[in-house]
C-alpha cells in the first residue's frame, strides 16, 4: 500500500471515489429492479473501473483485485452474456460491503484487509458467460492479469504500450520500426526525475506514429494493418470528424482493450508474469479504408522524423489555448466552514446588539446604518448557512440497501420510494439524522409491512410500500417515513404499556389514541413478542426520541389499522443560529425555541382548574397543563405572591401541549448558541446559552428535559 503518494492526490480519490460508492449503493439496488437497463449497467461498470483505477494508482491491491473482480462480472453482463438474479445481487453487493471496508481503511491510513478469496472466486464464477462459453473471434493474446499492476498502467508501461504500437503499425522491414532520434527526448527528460510524459511530447510520438495529426488515421491500402490499430484508427477518425483532437476515456479504454486484451495491462518488455515472451499477435486480414487515404511516400520516413519536432512544440499549443478548462469548485475543509459560521454567529449578536442601541437613539443616521448593517448581515449569514448545506440524499442514499437486505431476511416484498431528496440542510444535521432514520426506516419493514400472504388475504398487494420524503417549511425540515402496512393498534399498546408496569390499567384506558402511539418511543417499550436480529428487545425507538430531542426537533406519529403509519419529524434547518422567543422571570433572561412555541395569551390566574391534581387551563374547549417554571428556574421566585395576571407560553413538545406561565414576553431574536461552561454541563432544562441584545446572557430551555425533569 502506498501512503506516500501525494495527498493531494489520496484526497482526491477520496472524495471522488466516495461520491461513486454512494452511488454504486443506490444503483446495485435500482439494477435489481430493473436488469435489462443498459444505461445502468454501464454506469456500474465504469463506477467499479474508475475506483479500481484510483486504487491501482495508489497501488492499493487489494481493493484493485475486488473491483476488477466486479467490473469483470458487470462487463459480461452489460454484453447480455448473463442476466441478473437475485443470487448473483447478494454477491456484487457482499463485494461492495467488502470495498467500502477497504475504502475506511484507506481513509485511515490503515491497512487494507482483503475480500476473502471465496467471494473473490464467486465473483469470478459469475464473471464467466452463462451456458457455453461463445467463440473467441481472432485478437492479440493477452498477457495474464497481474495484481502487480494495479489495474493501471505505470509510466514505464505507457512507453511499452508506444514500443508496442510502433512495432504493430509496420511491416517489419519498414523505416518506421527504426529508433528514432524523436522518440529518445521524452525518455531524456525523464531521467531528469520527472517519469511523467507531457502533453507536447505525447502528441509527438503519435505524430511520430501516425502522422501528424492523424492519429493512426488512414490505412494505406497495399499495406497490410493490425485489427486493432484499425478499429482505434475508426474511433480517432469519428473523434477527429467531430472537431475534436483529443481522444475520449472511452476511446483510449478501447485502444488498451485491443491491444492487450479487456482488463489487462502491458506486461514488462512484452511478457507474462512469468518472464517468458507472450504469444505473438494473430495476423489480422488487410482492412480496407473507411474513405480515401491521403496520398503519402510510406518509404520515406526521413522528412516525417525532420517534421516531428516542430509539431511537439506547435501542434497542442492551440488547442490549449482554445479551450481552457475554469475550475468552478474549491475544496474547503468543514472545519473552516465552522469557524466563518462561528464569527458570522458572533457577527448575529453585535448585530443584535447595535439594533437594541439603535431603537433607542433618535438619530436617523445612526437608524440607516443599523438597517443597513441588519441586511448586510442577514444576506452573509444566509450565504455562509448555504456552503454548509448539503442534500439529503447523502442519508437517503442508503435507504434502498437497507430495505432490500431487510425485506429479503425477512422474505417480506418492500418497494421504497423518496421524495425530496434535493432538500438542503445544514451538514451537521444530515450526519446527525443517519441513524434515527435508519431506526424508523428498519421499524417501518420490520413492525409496519405484513409478509406478502397476509397483505394478499387483506386485498392488499403482496409487495408492500415505504416512502421517505423530505420537504422545507420556513427554517425547518419535515421528514416524514410512510408504510402502508398493518398500522397500529391502541388496544394492543395499551395493555403492553400495563405489562410493562409503564401505566397502570385505569391510566392506560384514559390514554388518547395518539398518547397510545407515543408509549412506541418509551424505553424498553416492544410489541414484538419474539426478539429477533431486528427488533423486540425495545431499543432503538426512545433513542431515535431522544436524538431528535437533542437537535431541537419533534416526532410525532399517525396511525390507522389496517392502512398504515407516518412519522413525521421536524428539525430546524442549523444547529448553529437558532430563532427564539425571549421571556423574563423574574429580572432573569431566558430563550424558548422558536419551534416549540405554539401561541401566546395573556391569562387571568384566577381562572385556572385543577385535574388529577394538576393546574390546568381551558383554551377554545382544550384542556393544558400549566406550569409556572420560575418556580423551577428562579430560586427567589419561591415563596413570593403570585400576581392576578400573567403571560402564558403554549409549547409543543411531540403531539403533548403544555402551557408556561411567564413574567414577560421581549420579543423574538435570532441566537447564537453557546455551549454551557464545565460547570454547568448537564444541568436539567438547559441546552445552552447566549448573548442576548442588551448584552446579557440568557440559557437557552430544552423544553423536553424541562419537563422530565421537573414535572
Amino acid at each position: 500500500m502506498a501512503f506516500d503518494a501525494d495527498d493531494e492526490i489520496l484526497q482526491d480519490f477520496l472524495v471522488e471515489a466516495g461520491e461513486i460508492l454512494e452511488k454504486l449503493s443506490e444503483q446495485l439496488v435500482d439494477l435489481e429492479r430493473n436488469p435489462d437497463d443498459s444505461d445502468l449497467l454501464n454506469a456500474i461498470f465504469r463506477g467499479f473501473h474508475t475506483v479500481k483505477g484510483g486504487a491501482g494508482f495508489l497501488q492499493l491491491e487489494a481493493l484493485v483485485n475486488c473491483c476488477h473482480s466486479a467490473e469483470n462480472v458487470f462487463d459480461i453482463l452489460r454484453n447480455h452474456k448473463r442476466k441478473v438474479d437475485s443470487e448473483l445481487m447478494d454477491v456484487v453487493l457482499e463485494t461492495l460491503d467488502h470495498v467500502n471496508s477497504m475504502f475506511d481503511q484507506v481513509r485511515n491510513g490503515e491497512e487494507l484487509t482483503p475480500a476473502p478469496d471465496q467471494l473473490i472466486a464467486s465473483l469470478d464464477a459469475f464473471a464467466e458467460p452463462a451456458g457455453a462459453a461463445p467463440a473467441q473471434e481472432e485478437a492479440p493474446a493477452v498477457a495474464p492479469h497481474s495484481a502487480e499492476d494495479g489495474g493501471d498502467i505505470t509510466d514505464e508501461e505507457f512507453e511499452q504500450l508506444l514500443d508496442a504500437l510502433q512495432d504493430g503499425s509496420a511491416a517489419p522491414d519498414s523505416p518506421a520500426t527504426a529508433v528514432d532520434p524523436v522518440k529518445a527526448e521524452p525518455a531524456a527528460g525523464g531521467g531528469s526525475g520527472d517519469d511523467d510524459i507531457t502533453d507536447d511530447e505525447f502528441e509527438a510520438l503519435l505524430d511520430q506514429l501516425h502522422g501528424k495529426g492523424q492519429f493512426a488515421g488512414a490505412v494505406a491500402a497495399d499495406e497490410p494493418a493490425p485489427a486493432a490499430d484499425t478499429s482505434a484508427a475508426a474511433s480517432a477518425s469519428e473523434s477527429a470528424a467531430a472537431g475534436d483532437d483529443l481522444i475520449t476515456d472511452d476511446e483510449f479504454e478501447k485502444l488498451l482493450d485491443e491491444l492487450h486484451g479487456k482488463g489487462g495491462a502491458p506486461t514488462a518488455a512484452g511478457t507474462g508474469e512469468t518472464g517468458k515472451p507472450a504469444a505473438e499477435p494473430a495476423k489480422a486480414k488487410p482492412v480496407a479504408p473507411k474513405s480515401e487515404p491521403k496520398k503519402t511516400e510510406p518509404k520515406k520516413a526521413e522528412p516525417k522524423k525532420a517534421e516531428a519536432k516542430p509539431a511537439a512544440s506547435t501542434a497542442p499549443a492551440p488547442a490549449r489555448d482554445t479551450s481552457p478548462v475554469a475550475e468552478t469548485t474549491v475544496r474547503v475543509d468543514t472545519k473552516r466552514l465552522d469557524d466563518i459560521m462561528n464569527m458570522v454567529g458572533e457577527l448575529v449578536l453585535v448585530r443584535n446588539r447595535l439594533q437594541r442601541l439603535g431603537a433607542s437613539s433618535e438619530d436617523e443616521h445612526m437608524h440607516k446604518a443599523v438597517s443597513n448593517l441588519d441586511v448586510v448581515t442577514t444576506d452573509l449569514q444566509a450565504a455562509v448557512m448555504q456552503t454548509r448545506m448539503q442534500p439529503i440524499k447523502k442519508v437517503f442514499g442508503r435507504f434502498p440497501r437497507v430495505v432490500r437486505d431487510l425485506a429479503r431476511s425477512l422474505k417480506k416484498e418492500v418497494n421504497l420510494v423518496m421524495h425530496g431528496e434535493d432538500t438542503d440542510l445544514d451538514k451537521n444535521l444530515v450526519e446527525a439524522l443517519s441513524d434515527p432514520l435508519v431506526h424508523l426506516v428498519r421499524n417501518s419493514v420490520d413492525h409496519g409491512i405484513e409478509a406478502p400472504d397476509v397483505r394478499e388475504k387483506a386485498g392488499k398487494p403482496r409487495q408492500g410500500t415505504v416512502t421517505l420524503s423530505a420537504e422545507q417549511e420556513g427554517d425547518h425540515i419535515l421528514l416524514a417515513i410512510e408504510d402502508d402496512g398493518a398500522g397500529m393498534d391502541p388496544e394492543v399498546l395499551r395493555r403492553k404499556a400495563v405489562e410493562k408496569g409503564i401505566y397502570e390499567q385505569d391510566v392506560a384506558d384514559r390514554l388518547t389514541e395518539n398518547e397510545c402511539f407515543n408509549l412506541i418511543f418509551a424505553a424498553g417499550f416492544s410489541t414484538k413478542e419474539l426478539i429477533s436480529d431486528v427488533s423486540g428487545r425495545g431499543v432503538g425507538m426512545d433513542v431515535v426520541k431522544t436524538k431528535i430531542g437533542q437537535l431541537n426537533g419533534q416526532i410525532s406519529i399517525v396511525s390507522e389499522l389496517g392502512k398504515g403509519s407516518r412519522i413525521i419529524i421536524k428539525v430546524p434547518l442549523t444547529l448553529a443560529i437558532m430563532p427564539t422567543l425571549m421571556i423574563m422571570l423574574g429580572d432573569q433572561s431566558f430563550a424558548l425555541p422558536l419551534v416549540n412555541v405554539v401561541e401566546i395569551f395573556h391569562l387571568d390566574l384566577t381562572k385556572t382548574n385543577i385535574v388529577d391534581g394538576r393546574e390546568c387551563i381551558v383554551v377554545r374547549d382544550k384542556v393544558f397543563p400549566l406550569f409556572h417554571i420560575k418556580r423551577w428556574l428562579v430560586g427567589k421566585g419561591k415563596g413570593q405572591e403570585e400576581p392576578a395576571n400573567a403571560h402564558v407560553v403554549i409549547v409543543a413538545m411531540g403531539t403533548k401541549q403544555v402551557g408556561f406561565v411567564v413574567d414577560q414576553l421581549v420579543g423574538q431574536e435570532e441566537v447564537v448558541i453557546k455551549p454551557l461552561g464545565r460547570a454547568l454541563q448537564g444541568t436539567p432544562g438547559m441546552a445552552g446559552a447566549t448573548i442576548t441584545g442588551d448584552g446579557r446572557i440568557a440559557l437557552i430551555i430544552d423544553v423536553p428535559s424541562l419537563l422530565q425533569h421537573y414535572s
